[in-house]
């Protein structure tokens, strides 16, 4: 989710849903560490409960970065050791780790000796090569050994040469029922499944299946409305924050405001909210309009509600009162 998790995004995503958990997208232990880059980790305090998604191979820097996380009050601090692409992997991170899960584990345990919020760690069931049914329960039995009780699998395995990251995140064959299984073998880990899941419908399946959690990228980030909008009700048996994707947009307004007085830039924020009509009447208007006026000369909090209006004008109802039910 690198370029696309950044905090807009987790902000417009936290008005939609109170429970789910929120990550950012990767940053390295390097660039926190020696680059000094602690804006990359910046976040609006609503975003909470929210973890932080670090890429490194340095124990030691791995350590002080999970410190500075923790300073700044993260609630989770989580190592990737599940990217493919190749500029994580010529940095000897991600995906290419899962090659040498002693390393992982002394990462890990590096990491959990600094802090006190948890750390967790993202991966695949394999790569390349490897036998998943052989690798994955030997890779979350070593992270277990280092006191890691929470592990979040994508359910595919990375093919490190040959394929590109979005084709390693469609080409390779999920595997839920491998995961599943590991829940069985480790019953004492909180196993969160990842890959695949486009649906809270999907995840419910997954979760009465014993998963103790689901974790949904693209899904939530290109129709975040039908993933988070109705999150809270469906998984969590709470009331949903707002009744529409339009009061959202409208709750939005006032961070947006906020932002371009700050010196922002619209688009900066409006990317991240072009999917929020996903599936429903003037969808196509909208992502135009945003797309095409955000980056105009005065563009701002009007350029979003004119947006809207042609929305409300394609569903014929102007009060948009067509969201589900709380």
């Amino acid at each position: 989710m690198m370029d696309w998790t950044d905090r807009h995004c987790r902000y417009l995503h936290r008005l939609m849903s109170r429970r789910v958990r929120l990550y950012t997208e990767m940053v390295t232990s390097a660039a926190l560490v020696r680059g000094n880059a602690k804006h990359l980790i910046a976040y609006n305090e609503s975003e909470h409960p929210l973890a932080l998604q670090l890429g490194g191979s340095d124990p030691s820097e791995l350590a002080e970065a999970a410190r500075i996380a923790a300073d700044d009050g993260y609630d989770e601090v989580n190592l990737n050791v599940g990217c493919p692409s190749e500029r994580v992997q010529s940095g000897t991170f991600g995906a290419v780790l899962m090659k040498r899960p002693d390393l992982v584990a002394e990462c890990l345990e590096a990491m959990r000796s600094a802090v006190t919020v948890p750390v967790t760690v993202k991966c695949r069931i394999g790569v390349d090569d490897q036998a998943p049914a052989v690798v994955l329960p030997d890779f979350l039995q070593r992270v277990r050994d280092v006191g890691v009780t929470t592990v979040a699998v994508h359910a595919r395995k990375a093919w490190l040469q040959g394929l590109s990251p979005k084709e390693n995140r469609e080409i390779p064959p999920l595997d839920h029922d491998l995961v599943c299984a590991m829940k069985d073998r480790f019953p004492d880990l909180q196993i969160i499944l990842n890959g695949g899941i486009a649906s809270l419908e999907q995840a419910r399946v997954l979760l009465d299946r014993g998963m103790d959690g689901i974790m949904i990228g693209r899904a939530a980030y290109q129709s975040p409305w039908r993933i988070l909008g109705t999150a809270d009700r469906e998984v969590f048996g709470e009331r949903s924050p707002f009744l529409s994707p339009a009061e959202v947009v409208r709750a939005m307004c006032p961070y947006i405001e906020h932002h371009l007085d700050d010196g922002g830039r619209l688009h900066s924020v409006t990317r991240h909210m072009l999917g929020l009509f996903a599936g429903r009447p003037g969808a196509r208007r909208w992502r135009r309009m945003l797309s095409e006026r955000v980056r105009e000369e005065g563009a701002g909090v009007g350029t979003v509600l004119e947006a809207l209006e042609l929305v409300t004008q394609s569903a014929g109802d102007r009060d948009m009162d067509f969201g589900e039910a709380a």
